[in-house]
C-alpha cells in the first residue's frame, strides 16, 4: 500500500489595510519624525519669522493711498513664503536625503503604496505650515498693524487658498525631487525659491516689479499664493494695486488648480524609490 498523501498547509493571506489606515498611519508616522527633529523644527518656523521681523521693523513706509504700509504686506508675504518653504523647499530635501539614504528604497520592498507616501507628506506638511501660519498671524497682528478678518467670507478664502498652495507645492516637491542630485540640492532648491521672493510680490507691491519679472512670476506658485493671501489680510482699497485692479479669485484658483493636477501627474509618472546609481 501507498503511503496517505499528507495534507499541506499553506499559509493563510495576509490581509492589506485598507488604503486609508494605510495613509493615516504614514501621516502620523511623518508628523511623529518631523517634531523630532528639533534642528528642522526651529528651521521651519524660524526662518519666515525672523524675515519679518528684520523687514517690517526696517521698512514701514505707506503704500499710495491703500492705507496699507509696508509691514502688513510682508505679513501677507511671508505667510505664502511659509508655504513655498514648508511644502516645496523642506520636500525635495526630505524626499532627497530618504533616497539618498537608502529609505526610500526599503519602502519600497513594502506593500504600502505610493498614494499612502505621498497622503504622509501632504499631512506633516499641512500640520508645520498651520502652525507655521499661526505664529506669523500672531505676530503681524500684535505688532505690525495686520488686521484679522471678521468675514466668513474671508477666511473662507483663506481656507481654499492655503489647501490648493499645501497640495500644489507638495506634489510639485516630490515631482522636482527626481531630478535633483543629493550633492547638490541645497543649491537647486534656496536659489530658486530665493529668486522667487523677489518676484512674487513678497517684498514690494508686485505691480511695482517690472513687467518682464510679472511675467515670470505667473509661470510659478509663490505669485498666485501671495496675491491670495493679501486678499484676504488687506483691505479692498489694496486692489488698484494688484494685477487687473483685483484681487483675481478665480485665476488663482484656476492656476493652483493647475500646479496640483501637473505635480500629480508628474509624481505619478516620475517618481523613484532608489538613486539613478543604485542598481
Amino acid at each position: 500500500m501507498s503511503a496517505p498523501a499528507t495534507l499541506q498547509r499553506t499559509p493563510a493571506p495576509q490581509l492589506a489595510l485598507p488604503l486609508w489606515k494605510t495613509a493615516a498611519a504614514c501621516s502620523a508616522l511623518e508628523i511623529k519624525q518631523f517634531f523630532r527633529e528639533k534642528g528642522q523644527v526651529i528651521f521651519t518656523f524660524a526662518m519666515p519669522l525672523l524675515m519679518l521681523v528684520l523687514l517690517a521693523s526696517i521698512f514701514k513706509q505707506r503704500i499710495g493711498d491703500s492705507g496699507v504700509d509696508a509691514q502688513q504686506i510682508y505679513v501677507t508675504g511671508m505667510l505664502g513664503v511659509g508655504i513655498m518653504s514648508t511644502s516645496f523647499q523642506s520636500m525635495i530635501l526630505q524626499v532627497v536625503g530618504e533616497r539618498s539614504n537608502g529609505t526610500l528604497k526599503r519602502l519600497r520592498t513594502t506593500p504600502m503604496p505610493k498614494s499612502a507616501y505621498f497622503t504622509g507628506k501632504l499631512a506633516v506638511v499641512l500640520v508645520s505650515s498651520i502652525g507655521q501660519a499661526a505664529v506669523l498671524l500672531g505676530i503681524g497682528t500684535a505688532f505690525f498693524g495686520l488686521h484679522l478678518p471678521t468675514d466668513p467670507a474671508r477666511w473662507a478664502t483663506f481656507a481654499w487658498v492655503y489647501l490648493l498652495g499645501i497640495v500644489s507645492c507638495t506634489l510639485l516637491g516630490l515631482a522636482y525631487s527626481s531630478y535633483v542630485a543629493p550633492q547638490s540640492a541645497g543649491a537647486m532648491v534656496f536659489l530658486p525659491v530665493i529668486v522667487l521672493q523677489f518676484i512674487s510680490g513678497v517684498f514690494v507691491p508686485f505691480d511695482d516689479l517690472p513687467h518682464p519679472l510679472r511675467i515670470i512670476a505667473s509661470f510659478f506658485p509663490m505669485k498666485w499664493i501671495c496675491q491670495g493671501m493679501r486678499s484676504v489680510f488687506l483691505p479692498d482699497s489694496f486692489q488698484p494695486y494688484e494685477p487687473g485692479h483685483s484681487w483675481g479669485h478665480g485665476q488663482i484658483a484656476l492656476a493652483l488648480g493647475a500646479y496640483a493636477v501637473v505635480g500629480l501627474a508628474v509624481c505619478l509618472k516620475t517618481f523613484r524609490w532608489k538613486g539613478r546609481n543604485d542598481g
